[in-house]
């Protein structure tokens, strides 16, 4: 795992500024703490910090060049299939290799095959090839935006960075926010697509690489060399399905276990988590390896508990790390440095405390993200089978039902029964992709008219960001709508999301995510069945479950789902009162010109006063002030 920035120049004359690059590299260093270096040549250059997580020698120093020094490559992420191309291509018969990486696997593989190489690549990453034959970059991201990849046009030059932060400090850059981020951020407490909240600044979109030439002037193109294609396959031997899952939920363990470090699990107590604990065991032999979980002194949202019967079950080396709202509010700062942008995802801070703590015993970390995905296994995924359901109901009696759930009383345990409810029925009458966007919208169009100066200016400009999911879900192949529903999430709250949350929180202390439930193979093996294998009559994750019922207690098994989350809504009323009333209040307000601060603090006070919970929405805009103070301010 590593991190580089880098640079093209339009001008093919003009040589690239390879001392910037470094210090510009030298922003990630806690992405590559153990070793650096640089290569430059003509109009491009790159500098690279590295991770040793396989051949921990110098041999795999990067950025790392081919024999005739005409290639470059600089990588950040793991190839899993590695071994297996570099035998099906015959590369040593073509090649002498001067190290163990995956890196000069694919170094190689690009020279035999050219661009299209990537097709064959099953793994996390995200890398700049420059091939000086053709004056031409290649910046490739993986196909679930597992690892990031930034890009800014400065003049004539293109730059690009592992992160926001090797950006920013470019001599000549703005550092001007782009209101469309900002827009969609209110929707859903992350930035969604390939925009940042920096004017210029974008991002390479999952399964997509960019190419740059350079000539007499940069020429640039963006193309998707990849989409999930879904389908409906039903076949009709349930155990042959189930066998099929649990080899391939094996095989993709087994894999991504190669390293020259240690290993360990994020051991959450859900499913997700418990299955790679168990698979991890099964394929080392042993239990000898660490797992690691987050604890809350608040009953519904802590699992550890869970957790710790998985670990005592399978035998690991088991840690807790018990989170309190004073460590919740000394990381604010820090999850903004990390993150460079403004998001509010509740499990982001709990995982930088885990990863601070994991550091201790190990530098690679299974993590499930891509579980629920992959195999249907969120609430939403549920309320649509119940919708279907629902809307065969009279309109009077759901209009009756609406009103009945306002009278609801306010509770903030972790996804309460009024939180559900209320959510479930003003979501359900819209159609099937926006029902999925407002069962998870933050602020509402209407709420966003009021909390922007110029919100209907906004609104008018950048169109409701229910679009971005209508649209989306309408591109994706297949007739099977919750398989749609399942592309909706892998389009954007797996990539902008979750793995944002799981790459900068680790990396942040130089460890190594791990994404199993991402494997290509199993990815591909789920999505061509009908989702009537996944979500089972009301059952979520149904071939997960069968896959491993004799591997895991039944109590994990049949466990309802929970998530890591924080529970700020409580907080904000106690412990965490005073530092949200010093951030939004109208002296905290006053710096961000484009809030209604008169919106925001009815907000507060509807909150405080119970008449509503708005955890998420104040969740949101904390995160945003201390972003914008950090950054901006």
């Amino acid at each position: 795992m590593c991190g580089f920035a880098g640079t093209l120049n339009g001008d093919i004359h003009r040589p690239a500024d390879a001392r910037l690059t470094v210090l510009l590299a030298d922003k990630l260093k806690h992405r590559g703490p153990d070793d650096k270096d640089s290569f430059s040549d003509g109009p491009y250059a790159v500098s690279h910090r590295r991770l040793n997580i396989i051949d921990l020698t110098v041999k795999g120093r990067q950025p790392m060049q081919n024999e005739a020094g005409t290639i470059s490559i600089a990588y950040n992420g793991e190839v899993y299939n590695f071994r297996e191309l570099r035998d099906r291509h015959a590369l040593d018969r073509k090649f002498v290799f001067r190290s163990r990486t995956d890196t000069e696997v694919l170094l190689n593989l690009y020279e035999t095959m050219g661009i299209e190489f990537v097709d064959e690549l099953n793994g996390m990453f995200a890398m700049a090839i420059w091939d000086s034959r053709k004056k031409t970059l290649y910046l490739i991201r993986d196909r679930f935006g597992i690892k990031p990849l930034f890009f800014a046009l400065v003049g004539d030059s293109l730059w690009f960075a592992s992160e926001i932060k090797g950006i920013l400090p470019l001599p000549g850059f703005e550092r001007k926010t782009c209101l469309e981020a900002v827009y969609r951020y209110f929707s859903f407490n992350y930035i969604p697509g390939d925009i940042t909240v920096f004017e210029g600044i974008k991002e390479v979109r999952p399964g997509c690489w960019l190419e740059a030439r350079s000539g007499s002037g940069l020429r640039t193109a963006q193309r998707q060399y990849w989409r999930p294609a879904y389908g409906s396959e039903n076949p009709r031997d349930l155990r042959a399905v189930v066998e099929n899952v649990r080899d391939l939920l094996t095989s993709a363990v087994r894999s991504q276990l190669i390293s020259d470090v240690p290993v360990g699990v994020m051991l959450s107590g859900g499913l997700d988590s418990s299955t790679l604990t168990a698979l991890m065991s099964k394929v080392r032999g042993d239990s000898g390896f660490h797992t690691f979980s987050i604890g809350f002194d608040e009953k519904s949202f802590d699992e550890s508990g869970p957790a710790r019967t998985v670990a005592a079950k399978i035998g690991t080396i088991h840690h807790r790390i018990n989170i309190k709202p004073e460590l919740v509010a000394d990381k604010l700062e820090a999850q903004a440095c990390s993150i460079d942008e403004p998001y509010a995802d509740g499990s982001a801070i709990p995982t930088y405390l885990l990863s601070q703590d994991a550091k201790n015993y190990v530098t690679v970390l299974l993590s499930g993200e891509g579980g629920d995905e992959v195999f249907a296994g969120y609430d939403t995924h549920l309320a649509y089978r119940i919708r279907k359901v629902y809307r065969r109901s009279p309109a009077a009696v759901r209009k009756l039902l609406q009103k009945l759930a306002c009278l609801m009383p306010v509770s903030y345990s972790k996804l309460s029964l009024d939180f559900r409810v209320k959510r479930f029925v003003q979501a359900a009458e819209f159609d099937v992709p926006l029902s999925h966007y407002k069962w998870r919208e933050v602020f509402s169009e209407h709420e966003k008219r009021q909390l922007f100066v110029d919100g209907a200016e906004l609104q008018r400009r950048f169109g409701p960001s229910g679009d971005l999911f209508s649209q989306q879900f309408e591109s994706i192949s297949g007739e099977d709508e919750l398989n749609k529903l399942l592309g909706l999430d892998c389009s954007f709250h797996l990539p902008d999301d979750l793995m944002i949350k799981n790459d900068r929180m680790t990396m942040a202390h130089s460890l190594e995510a791990r994404v199993p439930f991402t494997d290509l193979p199993l990815f591909e093996y789920m999505a061509g069945l009908s989702s009537q294998w996944k979500l089972h009559g009301f059952t979520l994750k149904y071939l997960l479950k069968r896959a491993m019922e004799t591997d895991l207690p039944k109590e994990i098994i049949h466990k309802k789902k929970i998530g890591l989350e924080i529970p700020y809504s409580k907080w904000f009323c106690s412990e965490l009162r005073e530092l949200l009333l010093d951030h939004l209040s109208e002296t905290g307000l006053r710096e961000i010109p484009f809030l209604n601060r008169r919106f925001v603090l009815n907000i507060v006070d509807e909150h405080l006063q119970k008449r509503r919970d708005r955890g998420r929405e104040l969740w949101g805009l904390l995160n945003f002030v201390i972003w914008h103070r950090h950054r901006l301010g």
